[in-house]
């Protein structure tokens, strides 16, 4: 059992605390959409189960996958089943665009970056989240991490311009993540009897930790990066 599995199970003000990064794309996404005017047409890029799907109400949404990351997933809900180096679509085609935590998953992310760039408008604005700092998921599917500069060589290269980018914690809430990454390891059969104690052990000091986070200035030590870009006027 992973560490989000365990941490999803956690009362609501809990999952915030901990499960930062997450909390921060779903916050992030929102505010995008909100921003977005009324039909604007927007591709989500590496979809997965559509979970942003429900942001984009007011928007002509359009999920995007080539449906291969997590066997357990339901992929029934994609408008497109597709290589995002090689998308279906004309140019200049979208409005917005939003990519969470799909680059990591693409052996040529700087293909499906300038195709993506490809299907959006003119000045048309991208949402991206990366990992900088996290576990191995959706093997083997899982290709690289980034920092901020690696991520901003691909988006600029591809044609994009960046907005803004910022991390998602620092150091602390990166340390309080790898504490609770720990109880994965006594879940299933008789390792069970230990993770009483050994949630004793890290939940505590994982609370604590975030509190600490704004000692990390650089925020050279973080889970993600949360970046806006658009794409250049022609």
């Amino acid at each position: 059992m992973s560490y989000t599995s365990l941490a999803y199970r956690l009362p609501r003000p809990l999952r915030r605390h901990i499960l930062h990064f997450e909390v921060e794309i779903q916050d992030a996404v929102a505010a995008f959409a909100r921003k977005l005017p009324d039909g604007a047409r927007v591709l989500d890029a590496g979809a997965g189960e559509g979970q942003y799907r429900g942001h984009f109400a007011r928007q002509r949404y359009c999920g995007v996958d080539l449906a291969v990351g997590d066997r357990s997933w339901n992929y029934s809900r994609l408008d497109a089943l597709a290589d995002l180096r090689a998308l279906p679509f004309r140019s200049g085609a979208f409005d917005a665009a939003i990519h969470i935590v799909t680059i990591e998953h693409l052996c040529e992310p700087g293909e499906a970056l300038r195709e993506m760039a490809r299907a959006m408008a003119p000045g048309a604005m991208l949402l991206i989240a990366a990992p900088h700092e996290w576990e191995v998921h959706q093997a083997p599917h899982d290709y690289f991490r980034y920092t901020r500069y690696g991520l901003a060589y691909l988006l600029e290269k591809a044609g994009f311009e960046i907005c803004e980018m910022r991390a998602a914690g620092g150091y602390f809430r990166l340390l309080a993540r790898r504490l609770l990454n720990g109880l994965q390891f006594f879940t299933g059969g008789i390792r069970w009897l230990c993770f009483i104690p050994a949630a004793i052990l890290l939940v505590p000091p994982a609370m604590i930790l975030p509190l600490l986070d704004s000692l990390d200035g650089d925020r050279n030590f973080t889970v993600g990066y949360i970046c806006t870009a658009r794409t250049r006027a022609q």
